[in-house]
């Protein structure tokens, strides 16, 4: 089902510039197995990222795994100068599909929120599929929170002024993260950031239907990522992959939810912003009406991934200044 208007403004030309590059050079998509898809993916970080963004500290540790067969989890902090111990914080889990993208794709997008927020950024390198199919890369982001809760003071932040966020397949798993701490009664964020969220592997129609293709993502590149990251079709009905489908969104954190008007995944994060708000939850929902998937990303050559940012940085200011 299409939620949204049809009437909407031409696409923003940062996004058509990028798009005809795309189409003369070919996406990383089209590339023949997932490993030259990440390559091609991570490639990107020339062209998207802006000069490095200079804060405090940075630095790369690992999260121990839980004993059995749950293993370590890699995770980078990011601690802007403005901040003192015991610091706010946002555990971010980065886009790509669920099967690409790393600590160094998203690094120039976490420095900017971390400077821009006040706080630090701790982002969590989880397993990718298809070598770690679900529910491993959630049971990572999981592992990551309830880690960095419960030791809180060993990494300075406050385990009162804790948020959670993630563009893309990293706002899928900040939704179904949350949806299962607060069913398994643990540690819920401040603050759920979801950035174009993809949270109904079960959709059709709408916009997947209006922007399936021409506009970087694809209709067709989402499913074979949902297919890698799966497998079995049973998996795409199950809340912890499709969070729209959970029954009760009631007393989950309130919510951030940012979209952008020409992506496929456009009406799924209206959706569940929707759903949060009939169960009773705050949610701010801001559309970026002229912009593609992953644009957040694009930070170089997209003016409105700046705006977007810094919408996501006050939000962020504003829930810990609250907590």
């Amino acid at each position: 089902m299409n939620v949204m208007k049809s009437s909407r403004p031409p696409l923003d030309e940062d996004c058509a510039e990028l798009i005809r590059q795309v189409e003369r050079g070919g996406s990383m998509f089209s590339k023949p197995d997932h490993h030259q898809m990440r390559a091609g993916y991570n490639a990107a970080n020339a062209v998207f990222n802006p000069p490095h963004t200079e804060l405090r500290r940075v630095e790369d540790v690992t999260i121990p795994g839980d004993g059995s067969d749950q293993p370590a989890v890699p995770i980078r902090i990011y601690r802007p100068d403005a901040v003192s111990d015991p610091a706010p914080a946002i555990v971010f889990y980065h886009g790509g599909g669920w099967v690409l993208g790393d600590l160094e794709s998203h690094d120039a997008m976490c420095r900017i929120l971390a400077k821009r927020s006040d706080a630090v950024v701790i982002a969590v390198d989880y397993r990718l599929a298809p070598e770690h199919p679900f529910p491993a890369g959630l049971e990572d982001c999981e592992l990551a929170w309830n880690h960095l809760h419960a030791h809180a003071d060993r990494y300075g932040i406050d385990p009162d002024r804790m948020a959670m966020g993630g563009d893309s397949a990293g706002g899928n798993l900040t939704a179904a993260t949350c949806q299962r701490l607060k069913r398994d009664g643990g540690p819920l964020p401040v603050l759920q950031v979801l950035i174009y969220p993809a949270t109904d592997f079960t959709a059709s129609g709408g916009s997947l239907t209006e922007n399936g293709s021409g506009y970087f993502l694809t209709k067709d590149q989402i499913d074979a990522m949902a297919e890698m990251y799966l497998g079995d079709r049973d998996n795409y009905s199950n809340p912890d992959a499709s969070p729209l489908l959970c029954e009760d969104l009631s007393a989950l954190p309130p919510a951030l939810v940012q979209i952008a008007g020409y992506d496929p995944l456009r009406d799924e994060g209206v959706a569940y912003a929707g759903k949060l708000r009939e169960a009773g939850v705050h949610v701010d929902l801001i559309e970026y009406p002229s912009v593609v998937h992953g644009f957040m990303r694009m930070l170089k050559p997209v003016a409105m991934a700046q705006v977007a940012l810094d919408d996501a940085a006050a939000a962020l200011r504003r829930a810990f200044r609250e907590a």
